[in-house]
């Protein structure tokens, strides 16, 4: 199942709210005062299901001017958005603004709703339809669909829905669930009994039950105690998922709008961001040196100053390098989008990238400072090296072969594996000739392969030990080194993600079920084995009670996994302490006469020249003993 968070945007009163509930049945203005005036303060969060079984998780963003910080908030971790636009009025001046904040924030994904059909007749409506089409033209939006709905009446909901799904299920992106656990806060409260609880979309990773992470820009550590999805609880959430996290060891309030819940010892808190900013080019202001502005970005909301490090002033429609310096601490990453507004009076200029989350205070004009942030906006080489470590999937790549895709020194590349390596994106694994480099993201992917595919084999064969090492190689990673894969495979085990008994590999913590048909299959093998002594027995002339299929074969495979058993050839098995015996009493012959044959074996065990050979050449795998020139003779190993 896919989780698709949809966003609103519009004009106040355009019918999201309305829209909302026609299509989940449930109403998101959570306030009395929301209720009372008809408009949304707040975001106001539910969820639907589609036809293909996707859980669609919907926000209710603010309409009203006052309440664009609750939009911008909104935002973050979005899918897809729905520009409301009422049939009656058509675009509006939020509306606008709403489309410029979408684009500045990055959305693409976007439907047009015309709402409020009900309320027109065709021909206005095909006027409004053009005007819209007109006024989104060489905007982002320009390609969006367009769907003609009612929301108090249901006319056109089912279209939209069939539209939603067709996008979500052809152009929407899972989000990378196996990356570091990011989650802006954008709501805090707390519960009788409970203590202090947040909500927020999770923009990557996954957050389980009982892990203990950092609340930013605070620094305070905090366990998980509880996560619910959609009203439901849950031991683990994944990114793309609406979440409402019970922690401990944190006050709400300690917390705030902005805060953001990531491992402990993964982000910094900063007063300072480089960023290239890009002023609107419907903005009717100039942006100037030192301006103050008030930045949004994720779910937090700061006042700032706008240093501009390589323009005297940026005007509509421009861009340029510009260093923030924040009236308060934050806590964000390279590549986070934001969003600035004028101090006074609030309307929305711009918005733009986030280059350096942790820079150093810079001075003006200077080339080497503008060289800097032109290599950061275009990708700093680290950002390239883990680019070119997750297209290596199904490989992984050595540290030399990096050197020569991307043109670094040796010594430039193994900096930029170290540094990704301590964030936590990349696993190496260090060979005498070469480092080995794998994205984290592909690692976790291929563990998940491989217990599902263990799980799946303890079902169908509960009486083996497990599946074969060499087959996990040969059937998922055969494209990567066996001592390679051998040192991924030690750390699954060290990580306790899986277990292994001998060659054999199983899920974490398994153990064969010991009943009564596994001892039944136990006895009948063991005891034929004693009967038969040193004649031995071929396992397929054992007599066995009746038996699911397959039960007897899994059973020898644990005894002989276990050392019980022991194989002797192709078609012979025996007791491993009968071979111990037989072991002890060679050696002593060696080392009395230097020299033993095939017919002294058989007379030594009592037993027939067709068991006998097969001891010695047991013996001789065991590196017991050697080939001294005849077929028939045999030597000490050593």
């Amino acid at each position: 199942m896919k989780h698709i968070i949809i966003g609103t945007a519009g004009h106040i009163d355009h019918g999201k709210t309305t829209l909302i509930k026609a299509l989940t049945g449930r109403n998101t203005d959570r306030w009395e005062e929301e209720q009372r005036r008809g408009i949304t303060i707040d975001l106001g969060f539910t969820y639907f299901d589609l036809p293909n079984g996707d859980r669609a998780g919907i926000i209710d963003v603010p309409g009203h001017e006052r309440f664009i910080n609750n939009m911008v908030a909104g935002v973050v971790g979005m899918d897809l958005v729905m520009l409301v636009i009422a049939a009656d009025e058509g675009i509006m001046p939020q509306t606008r603004e709403h489309m410029d904040i979408l684009g500045e924030l990055g959305i693409e994904k976007s439907i047009i709703v015309l709402n409020k059909c009900d309320l027109v007749d065709e021909e206005w409506l095909e006027l409004v339809e053009e005007e819209v089409k007109e006024e989104l033209s060489g905007t982002f939006l320009e390609n969006a669909p367009v769907v003609k709905v009612s929301a108090a009446t249901g006319e056109g909901l089912s279209q939209l829905i069939e539209t939603i799904q067709e996008m979500t299920e052809n152009e929407v992106t899972e989000k990378d669930i196996h990356t570091i656990p990011r989650l802006p806060i954008d709501r805090v409260f707390t519960l009788s009994g409970f203590g202090t609880i947040i909500t927020g979309t999770l923009l990557a990773g996954t957050i389980r039950k009982e892990d203990t992470l950092c609340m930013y820009p605070i620094g305070k550590e905090c366990k998980i105690r509880s996560i619910q999805v959609h009203g439901e609880s849950v031991d683990t959430c994944y990114a793309g998922q609406r979440v409402a996290i019970n922690l401990s060891n944190v006050k709400k309030s300690e917390i705030r709008r902005g805060c953001v819940l990531a491992p402990p010892n993964n982000m910094k808190n900063t007063e300072l961001l480089d960023v290239k900013l890009n002023v609107l080019p419907s903005s009717m202001r100039i942006l100037t040196n030192h301006a103050r502005l008030h930045f949004f970005s994720g779910t937090s909301e700061i006042l700032c100053r706008a240093v501009l490090l390589d323009k005297e002033e940026i005007g509509p429609g421009e861009s340029g390098y510009v260093q923030l310096r924040l009236e308060e601490e934050i806590a964000v990453r390279r590549g986070d989008r934001f969003v600035v507004r004028f101090y006074s009076p609030m309307e929305t200029i711009g918005g733009g990238v986030v280059l350096e989350p942790n820079p150093k205070r810079k001075r003006r004009f200077q080339p080497d400072v503008i060289e800097e942030l032109q290599r950061k906006e275009s990708g700093s080489s680290a950002d390239v090296i883990e680019l070119h470590v997750k297209q290596h999937e199904e490989t992984m790549v050595t540290a030399a072969e990096l050197a020569k895709i991307t043109a670094l020194s040796p010594e430039e590349v193994k900096e930029d594996i170290s540094q990704l390596e301590e964030q936590g994106t990349v696993l190496t694994f260090p060979m005498k000739k070469d480092l080995y480099v794998w994205h984290k993201s592909s690692a976790e992917k291929k563990k998940e392969t491989i217990t599902k595919e263990l799980a799946a084999f303890h079902k169908a064969h509960p009486y083996r030990p497990g599946m074969a090492k060499a087959e996990i190689h040969g059937k998922f990673m055969k494209q990567v080194k066996p001592n390679v894969f051998d040192m991924y495979i030690e750390n699954l085990i060290k990580e306790e993600s899986i277990g292994r008994r001998g060659e054999f590999l199983h899920c974490f913590g398994y153990e064969i079920p010991r009943d009564a048909i596994f001892e039944k299959a136990v006895g009948t093998i063991l005891g034929a084995m004693e009967k038969a002594g040193y004649d031995f027995v071929r396992f397929s002339e054992i007599e066995f009670p009746k038996l699911p299929e397959g039960t007897k074969e899994d059973v020898l495979q644990v005894l002989t996994a276990e050392g019980t058993v022991v194989k002797v050839n192709d078609e012979m098995y025996t007791l491993a302490s009968l071979m111990e015996e037989a072991k002890k009493k060679i050696q002593e012959k060696l080392k009395k006469d230097g020299l033993i044959t095939i017919a002294e074996v058989r007379d030594m065990f009592a037993t027939s020249r067709k068991s006998a050979k097969p001891i010695l050449e047991y013996m001789d795998t065991l590196k017991i003993t050697k080939k001294a020139g005849a077929e028939s003779e045999r030597i000490a190993y050593v």
